[in-house]
This record gives structure tokens, C-alpha cells and sequence, in this order.
């Protein structure tokens, strides 16, 4: 007798399970090539499923899908900079960049694609989508500088770092992933702190902060560092005081 070849069990999925499967090939697909790049077709054949059954879930076609995609990378994002408000506050920074500069090497040339939305299918759904990162992350961040009604000009600030953190990342994957990741990190924090000093010196809501949140730093941290590299290169500016 002939031994029978052993059959693949089989496992019908639930209709959550399988659309988070179908979410996952999509987004594994758009984190290397451009939305308007990508068909339907090659959403079924990443996840191993036939085109009719891509439509079943997502009968929008692949504007839903994008959308549907979009929201998923756009949870993780919002993750990022969720961090538990202990520690010195360019030690959370740190970690929060950690997480979001790990998605963008992730993601490489498709971040663009997720983060502002491609060419053909962006709409004013994933506009608002995109927008809502970037907001979530500024709530993040100034949560952690413990002001429960900051001002304007504090706020401008933390959005306009967020601004820069995006711009950064894009260009880090424009110019080939230079300089270094951990430079890069470090580099924003820096910038952060140098924003909010600027900041501080026409706004007192934001001079309390600088002075609360330098109490927690040590001279073997961030801004130790940056105050080592930053006095030398200014200390000949003493005739403008």
C-alpha cells in the first residue's frame, strides 16, 4: 500500500480574522509601493485569497480598502507616543521616537504613501485620517508637559515639532536612511527642547514647563549632552547679552 500524502488542515476563518488578514497584505503592499501602484489583484494574491473574495469584505473596491489600511497604520502611529508620564521627559521622547521612527524604517518608501496619502486615492476621509495622527501626537506630547490647558503658543509649538518629526522622517528616507536612526532620534529630542526654550523666553506658560521638566533631567541625559555641544558654539555671542 501507498502511504497517503498527509492533507493541510484547513481553518475557515471568522470574518474579523479575515479581514485583518486582508488588512495586513494591504498594508505590507502599500508600505512598498505608492496606493495607485497597488490593485486589488495584488492585495488577493499577498494574502493567498481570490479577488472576489477582497471585494466581499471591502465592496468599496480599493478606495475602502486604502481607507481601511490607512486607519490601521494610523493606530499604530498614535501609539507611538502614548508613554507612561515617569521619568525625564526627553527619556519619554525617546522612547515615543523609537517606536515611530521603527514604522517609517518599517514601512520604508510606502511611508509617504500611508502618512499623506497617494495621488489617486486620497480623499478628504484620509486627509482627516492622517490629520488625526498628527493631533493625537500633539495631545500626547503635551500631556506629558503637564499643562491642562496649554496656551496657543504652546501649543504651536509642540504641532509644529510634530511637523518637523514628519518632514525629518521623510526626508531620512529620501536621503537613504542617513543620518543614523538613533542620530535622527536624538537630533529631534534636541530640537524639541531647543523649540521650547525659544518658546519659554516670550511665553511664561512655557517657561514654567522648561524649568519643571529641567529639574528631571540629569547632566548624563539628552539635554546635559545638548548644553555640552551648544555653549562652547555660543559662549563668543556674550557681547549680545
Amino acid at each position: 500500500m501507498t502511504s497517503e500524502a498527509p492533507t493541510r488542515a484547513y481553518r475557515r476563518l471568522s470574518v474579523e480574522e479575515r479581514r485583518s488578514q486582508l488588512l495586513e497584505a494591504a498594508l505590507s503592499l502599500f508600505a512598498h509601493r505608492p496606493p495607485e501602484e497597488v490593485s486589488l489583484d495584488d492585495v488577493a494574491e499577498a494574502a493567498g485569497v481570490s479577488r472576489p473574495l477582497v471585494y466581499r469584505y471591502f465592496p468599496g473596491g480599493k478606495q475602502q480598502l486604502y481607507e481601511a489600511a490607512l486607519r490601521s497604520a494610523a493606530q499604530e502611529l498614535r501609539q507611538c507616543f502614548a508613554e507612561p508620564p515617569e521619568g525625564p521627559l526627553t527619556q519619554r521622547l525617546v522612547r515615543a521616537l523609537d517606536r515611530y521612527l521603527a514604522f517609517v524604517d518599517q514601512h520604508d518608501a510606502g511611508f509617504s504613501a500611508l502618512l499623506q496619502g497617494g495621488s489617486v486615492v486620497e480623499t478628504s476621509r484620509t486627509t482627516a485620517i492622517v490629520d488625526g495622527v498628527r493631533r493625537a501626537a500633539a495631545e500626547h506630547i503635551l500631556s506629558h508637559l503637564g499643562v491642562p490647558e496649554p496656551g496657543p503658543r504652546l501649543r504651536m509649538t509642540v504641532r509644529m515639532w510634530i511637523t518637523a518629526v514628519e518632514a525629518a522622517s521623510l526626508i531620512w528616507l529620501d536621503e537613504g536612511k542617513e543620518p543614523p536612526l538613533e542620530e535622527l532620534r536624538d537630533w529631534l529630542v534636541e530640537q524639541f527642547v531647543a523649540a521650547l526654550a525659544v518658546t519659554a523666553g516670550r511665553d511664561p506658560q512655557s517657561a514654567s514647563v522648561v524649568r519643571t521638566a529641567l529639574a528631571l533631567e540629569t547632566s548624563d541625559g539628552p539635554v546635559g549632552a545638548l548644553a555640552r555641544r551648544v555653549l562652547p558654539v555660543v559662549g563668543d555671542a556674550a557681547h549680545l547679552l
